[in-house]
């Protein structure tokens, strides 16, 4: 006899077939079947269970990363309505349909009211509505009690779950329990660091054209109390720290960290200036009004002090917590080697 049996996944398999009800098995084997020859209907990579008020709600993420769903019998069960399965093929959903609620339904609600079919990874096809529809609906319940429309007892049981619902979700959003529950949330950087670099970071080398003015430097060189020489290309190590600091780090999420990647250090230098790799529809227009930006404040500052706190005001650059980014600093020995090497000459003329 083996030392570690398996466990009878079957007969806990027929122990929850059990608890269904007849209405749930069909549904289930509905879902199963149609599965085979439904390749085309969205995956939701991302599944799992919200809890609103004690209740366990299914719930999903898209592929697209930008789709939430409330699994159709959970959307139900959270406002307190049996679930007969027989809700999915309706243009507008049996909680919504009843004469009395025509006034409150608006076009906002209109558009996400259609019913969404996907996929899980198991090859199983579901059916849910947008997650944005539970506030909705919550509301619409809520108004229509309180302008006493509603007369029916199963509508006044809804509005006052939809009430408990609304109170529940007044400081944590849908969204973000959804992203939670299913573990989406661990991805969703991801996500939104690839379309920012997607945008911002060019395919192929772009052509030296002058991008930086003058007066970013002559700027640098005033608020520091430095001697400048606009003739001479001579600049210390610490200016390339400003520039990363205060230039790239600022444009968006993870753009610097990418340009180093396209340009790396090649004996002890870039090949080619980091701007050459950002395209030219969205990284070098932004770099250009950024670089405008900044040397406006520049202008307005009487030190070197008060524009870095103008900079952290108005362009601050993400924090680590946010996207997990760290931005490169500068060290003292730095910044006095770069005043040792730029103390103004005895005849400046």
């Amino acid at each position: 006899m083996s030392e570690n049996p398996k466990p009878n996944r079957s007969a806990g398999g027929k122990a929850r077939a059990e608890k269904l009800t007849p209405e749930q098995r069909a549904e289930i084997a509905t879902n199963a079947a149609s599965a085979r020859w439904n390749k085309d209907i969205p995956l939701a990579p991302y599944v799992g269970e919200i809890v609103i008020v004690n209740k366990s709600i299914p719930c999903a993420v898209l592929e697209d990363g930008k789709t939430r769903i409330i699994n159709s019998a959970g959307f139900l069960y959270a406002l307190n309505r049996p679930w007969r399965g027989k809700y999915q093929r309706t243009d507008t959903p049996n909680f919504l349909a009843a004469s009395n609620l025509k006034s409150y339904i608006n076009s906002e609600i209109e558009s996400v009211l259609g019913l969404i079919e996907y996929r899980t990874k198991n090859g199983g096809v579901l059916r849910g509505y947008d997650a944005r529809l539970l506030r909705m609906v919550c509301n619409v319940y809520v108004r229509a009690l309180g302008d006493g429309v509603l007369k029916l007892e199963n509508q006044i049981n809804v509005a006052k779950a939809a009430g408990v619902v609304l109170n529940a979700l007044a400081d944590v959003g849908v969204a973000a329990l959804i992203d939670e529950a299913t573990g989406f949330q661990r991805d969703r950087a991801k996500r939104a660091l690839a379309e920012i670099l997607e945008q911002f970071i060019a395919k192929e080398l772009r052509s030296w054209t002058r991008t930086f003015p003058v007066e970013f430097y002559e700027q640098i060189f005033r608020l520091h109390g430095w001697w400048f020489d606009p003739q001479s290309l001579k600049r210390p190590g610490v200016i390339g720290h400003y520039t990363n600091d205060f230039i790239y780090s600022r444009l968006a999420p993870g753009v610097l960290d990418e340009l180093r990647a396209k340009n790396p250090v090649v004996d002890g230098r870039r090949k080619h200036k980091l701007f050459q790799w950002l395209s030219g529809e969205v990284g070098d227009p932004r770099l250009r009004t950024h670089l405008d930006g900044i040397v406006r404040l520049m202008r307005g500052s009487s030190s070197w002090e008060e524009f870095k706190a103008f900079a952290n005001r108005f362009f601050p650059r993400l924090s680590k917590t946010d996207l997990g980014f760290d931005v490169e600093d500068y060290s003292k020995e730095e910044m006095e080697a770069a005043k040792a090497v730029l103390r103004p000459p005895t005849d400046p003329r």
